[in-house]
Order: structure tokens, then sequence, then C-alpha cells
């Protein structure tokens, strides 16, 4: 029991260090940017901000590195209404699909039914990771027959989709396309990530480049969702696209995206009234059961 406690304390630790020092470079960024808010960092208001945002974030990640093992087990519900266009959840970097626990139970209130979830592996380049989000998608037409799907990617996983979408040819098979939180023009804090995919986040690599000078890909709709007080995209703005709709949020931290309110309603905002298929119509056709990841 004293070494479990033990191991919390010091991730609680490691936690509150990476939130500190992520806010910290964000403060560095804004301050730059605006050297009036220097005028304003000790006022009670900015200091209440700032340590309400830390504290989020701590929570939120220690939530979602607990909710890891859960990832890597079966899940409990599986698309099944044949015909209704399914909604694929992309995580971000080092985390997996049960991040989206929380998230997925919010839309499912919201009438989503068919939300389907995809684990990625953090240290394989971002080609591989497309075509296994591509072959997840091939999946849920076929299985249950629609032309088309809803993506919805969180960090590193908007940028997956992008790639999808718009270089490699997937923009037919999207209805609607949602970025959550994700660095469209890299993140400054990219290159302490020990993953293969850091390089691809830096600012201004060549393949944000590509991203960037590909044209818009042509889908139903797309939306853009980020937080000025994202602490993991640095600056902020880098998670901005101008060529769509913008929806920016406040207030909250990267991680705090895939739990808050706002958030949440701004996604579901975005795909829509969801189409429905009546159960009786469902039932006669048969059932799809998710594969394994």
């Amino acid at each position: 029991m004293f070494l479990f406690f033990s191991l919390v304390a010091i991730l609680v630790a490691i936690l509150t260090l990476v939130a500190i020092l992520t806010y910290s470079l964000c403060w560095y960024e804004y301050a730059n940017s605006n050297p009036q808010l220097m005028e304003d960092r000790f006022k009670p208001q900015s200091l209440w901000l700032a340590f309400s945002l830390i504290i989020q974030e701590i929570f939120f990640n220690f939530l979602t590195l607990l909710l890891l093992p859960f990832g890597l087990l079966d899940p409990r519900r599986q698309p099944q209404y044949t015909g209704e266009t399914p909604v694929l959840l992309v995580h971000g970097l080092f985390i997996n699909r049960a991040c989206w626990f929380w998230f997925k139970s919010a839309l499912r209130r919201r009438g989503f039914r068919n939300l389907v979830t995809i684990n990625l592996s953090s240290y394989h380049n971002e080609e591989t990771l497309t075509e296994q989000v591509a072959k997840r998608i091939d999946e849920l037409r076929l299985h249950l027959d629609v032309k088309k799907v809803h993506l919805v990617g969180h960090s590193m996983g908007g940028i997956i989709i992008r790639n999808y979408v718009q270089l490699r040819g997937g923009e037919e098979k999207v209805d609607h396309c949602v970025f959550l939180a994700s660095p469209h023009a890299g993140s400054k804090l990219s290159p302490f990530a020990v993953t293969p995919l850091s390089k691809v986040l830096v600012p201004n690599s060549e393949f944000l480049q590509r991203l960037a000078a590909a044209p818009p890909p042509k889908v139903g709709r797309i939306t853009n969702i980020y937080s000025l007080k994202d602490n993991m995209v640095v600056p902020a703005q880098s998670a901005h696209l101008n060529w769509l709709d913008n929806r920016i949020l406040d207030r909250i931290g990267h991680t705090g995206m895939l739990y808050r309110k706002s958030s949440i309603e701004a996604v579901a905002a975005a795909l829509g009234p969801p189409d429905q298929v009546s159960p009786t119509d469902a039932a006669q056709r048969p059932a799809f059961h998710e594969n394994r990841q």
C-alpha cells in the first residue's frame, strides 16, 4: 500500500511539474507577443486563472493516465446501427482510445450512437498511422453500409486526419471533419516529445508545409476547435486554420478539451444533428462487431 501511494505521489509530482513548465512556456509566448500583459501578471484574477488551469490539467492528465489500461480492452459498446453515419474518434500522442470515455458518453447522451475509437501507436510515423485510420474507415463503410464517416481528431489525431483527407485522397469518404486542439502549424514543445512523430510537429517541418500547401479538402463540413489557453500547442495560434470555420475557446488546457463541457458541445454542434435509423431497421440488418486493435 505504501508503494502504491508513493507511486501515485511521484506521478502527481511529475504531472504538476509538466503542467507548470508548459504553462510557463505559454506565458512566455503570450508576454512576448503582448507586453501589456506584464502589468496584470500578479493581479489576483490572473494568479487564480493560472492556478486553476494548472490544477485542471493535472487532474485531467492523471485521469487519462489511469484510464490507459482500459484502452487495451475490447470496447463494451459496438457500432451496430447500419445506415447511420459513424463518428470515428482519433486520439493524440502517448494515450489510447480510453481517453475518449467521457467524450463518448457525452456524445451518446446527445444522440450519437455509432461512436468508434481506434488505438494508434505514438512510435510509428504519420503515414503508418494514417494507413491504420484509412483501413478503419473502410471497415466502417463496408460493415455499416454507409458511404461516409465523421472524423474527430484530438491533438496529433487531427493532423493524421488532415493527412488522410488532404494528402491521401480520403476526402470522398468523409462527411464532417472536426479538429480538436490540433497543432496545425506545429508546436514549440514538440522537440521534447521522444517519438518519431515529434519531428513532424516541429513548426515549419516539411510535412506541415506540405499540409499547408495542399488545397482544402472537399468534405461536407470542417470545423477547427482550439483553446487560447492550450498548454501543449505553443503558441496557441498554431492551432488556427485560416481556410475553415474556427471555434475558439478559452480557459481550457490541452487535455481538458477531452473532458470540458464547452469543447464537447462545440464538437457536437460541428457534427450537426445525428442521423439515426430506427431500432427496427437496425435490427433487420447484421450488426457489425468492432475489430480488435
